[in-house]
């Protein structure tokens, strides 16, 4: 039997290093899916409950190995389905490969069922290559450049397949005008600053007395370098979401996150330091760095158009976060022992007591706080973390204590809800060895993470460790978004979009196979996660929260103030928004 257009597309994929894809089937690939059936497991397909999820699969494989996620989805809703967690790749700049059906050639342009204009469909998220094949001499070219330009940019890139095509016997480009010769392979280059521009940097962070870092994803491979240049500097360290793993937080000069899901400490460092030095971060949010004008700035990232984005740097440096931070650690005056890092070390141990304080107060029946502080004291080596978006992740970003060697990540730029589960199936498909645990709002686990528990159950006899947790915070609340409305808007819960049902989540995991555990005691909280990460299956543990504890940002301003006090006088929950915020307010300082 002669190869067919899918036979060579699979070839050309495990060429390129692909091992493992995401998907759904469905009618529009199945000529490529009869031809990944013929490779006798060789790339693995891991199906998903739902497109959107197995994007998410594919961008979480990405950011937890480097390597180019591949997602496969058939035509028309399977294709729009896929959208949601290519956004994430795209915005948090890791290279992810979608695959997708479309319907035969010949009907293309006739209105036919699942019809959809994929390339116009897919030109936002994939913009940086997205092609429908029509013959089969061009799928060479289209896959390897796919792959290039993902992998080189670090970008999402589509392919599309007509049924028709998959199934044709495959043709090499013939040696004619109009025709390429494409081939696999790429080396990621070593991108450092010029040295005039890196001793430019040196000299502003020299001359300063009180240098802020702040890390991001662009350096969860720069560790050693982040940590040996903030020893020279004496600085303190602040970590975006996506930087959580940068550096363990076990280091008294590391203030944890940043942000309205920051801490006291990274909100003292930014408004006290008179340099900043930014390193492979996005962060959005400008009102959290330091005044415009009060601080000297010097920012690392490998793209260029992410320099002097979120504060006017002095100097922009385009290069690898380790690599550039190596070649600049030579030029650097050290500071070590000054009072600016003995005030940062203060600042940062005031603050994890006050987290303390905070999630061990008392509420009705248990602070959402608390499970992740119980958590933190028991996470084992190597463990891998997900947080959906949510109130969850404020006690993530808060709570948990990062060591040396963990993983965690979350959809950061799009900040979608759902992704917490997927990212840690993933997570658990790229190590298997390690254990997983994925932080979700009871919100975020009825929209989708649910159904990928089912995932899970199929795919877990599969993994060299069975330690993978889910917690659950029921509270039936769209918790995030009602603070919101009360702080931000100052208008009180809205309950008709607000409230959701209830839903027994461990017992739902039992019946599917898993362990189920239920909490709502905070005594158990310790021994359920003691239970949990010794449990030989999967588990889910569902820990019954309060929802008026309030997700307090490190710095209240005045019109949060008055927002929460007009919102409070009319909310149904005023009596347990009121008592809650005393006890973190006053309790915790």
């Amino acid at each position: 039997m002669a190869p067919t257009v899918g036979d060579f597309f699979w070839e050309r994929l495990k060429a390129w290093g692909v091992t493992r894809v995401f998907g759904y089937p469905g009618d529009g690939i199945n000529g490529l899916l009869g031809a990944l059936q013929r490779r006798n497991g060789d790339i693995q397909f891991v199906q998903a409950r739902h497109e959107e999820m197995a994007a998410f699969m594919a961008s979480a494989h990405a950011k937890f190995t480097g390597e180019l996620g591949v997602c496969l989805a058939t035509s028309g809703p399977g294709a729009t389905h896929l959208l949601t967690g290519l956004y994430d790749a795209k915005l948090d700049h890791v290279p992810v490969l979608a695959i997708a059906g479309q319907q035969a050639r010949t009907a293309l342009g006739a209105h036919y069922q699942q019809e959809v204009d994929l390339i116009s469909m897919f030109k936002d998220v994939a913009g940086a290559f997205v092609q429908q094949a029509t013959v089969p001499a061009q799928v060479r070219h289209l896959t390897d450049r796919a792959i290039r330009t993902a992998l080189s940019q670090r970008k999402v890139t589509a392919l599309i397949f007509p049924n028709d095509l998959q199934e044709m016997p495959y043709e090499d480009p013939p040696r004619a005008h109009g025709t390429v010769f494409s081939g696999v392979g790429y080396c990621a280059p070593r991108v450092v600053p010029a040295e005039e521009d890196l001793r430019r940097a040196a000299n502003v962070l020299n001359e300063g007395s009180k240098v802020a870092m702040l890390v991001g994803a662009g350096a969860l491979d720069a560790g050693a370098e982040v940590r040996a240049i903030a020893e020279v500097l004496g600085a303190g360290v602040a970590k975006a979401l996506l930087g959580k793993a940068v550096l363990p937080d076990d280091l008294p000069y590391v203030t944890g996150s940043i942000g309205l899901l920051g801490t006291s400490a990274s909100w003292d460092l930014m408004q006290g330091c008179d340099t900043l030095l930014m390193i492979g971060s996005g962060f959005p949010y400008s009102e959290f760095l330091p005044p415009q004008g009060a601080a000297r700035g010097v920012q690392i990232d490998l793209d260029p158009t992410m320099l002097s984005l979120r504060y006017p740097m002095e100097v922009n440096l385009t290069g690898d976060s380790a690599e550039t931070l190596r070649a600049l650690l030579p030029l650097l005056t050290p500071k070590k022992g000054g009072k600016w890092r003995q005030t940062v070390e203060k600042s940062v141990a005031s603050s994890w007591k006050v987290l303390e304080d905070r999630a061990m107060q008392p509420a009705s029946p248990i602070n959402p706080q608390r499970p992740f502080w119980e958590l933190s004291q028991r996470l084992p080596e190597g463990a891998i973390l997900t947080s959906d978006s949510g109130s969850c992740a404020n006690w993530f970003a808060r709570d948990i204590k990062m060591r040396e060697g963990m993983m965690a990540s979350l959809s950061g730029g799009l900040a979608s809800m759902g992704a917490a589960v997927p990212y840690a199936i993933a997570a658990k498909f790229a190590h298997p060895e390690r254990p997983v645990v994925a932080m979700v709002g009871d919100g975020a686990m009825q929209m989708n993470n649910m159904a990928e528990l089912i995932t899970v159950a199929k795919y877990w006899r599969e993994w060299e460790s069975p330690t993978w947790v889910c917690l659950v915070l029921n509270n039936q609340d769209l918790n995030q978004v009602t603070w919101e409305q009360r702080i931000m808007e100052g208008n009180p819960k809205f309950e008709a979009t607000q409230n959701i049902p209830d839903v027994p989540y461990h017992r739902f995991a039992e019946m599917i196979g898993l362990n189920g555990i239920f909490v709502d005691d905070p005594a158990s909280i310790g021994p359920a996660w003691d239970m949990a990460l010794a449990s030989p299956i999967p588990t889910v543990i569902e820990v019954r929260t309060d929802p008026e504890v309030p997700p307090m940002p490190p710095h209240l301003t005045f019109a949060q103030l008055r927002n929460f006090m007009a919102s409070a006088a009319s909310d149904p929950e005023r009596g347990g928004i009121l008592l809650n915020t005393a006890r973190q307010v006053l309790g915790g300082s």
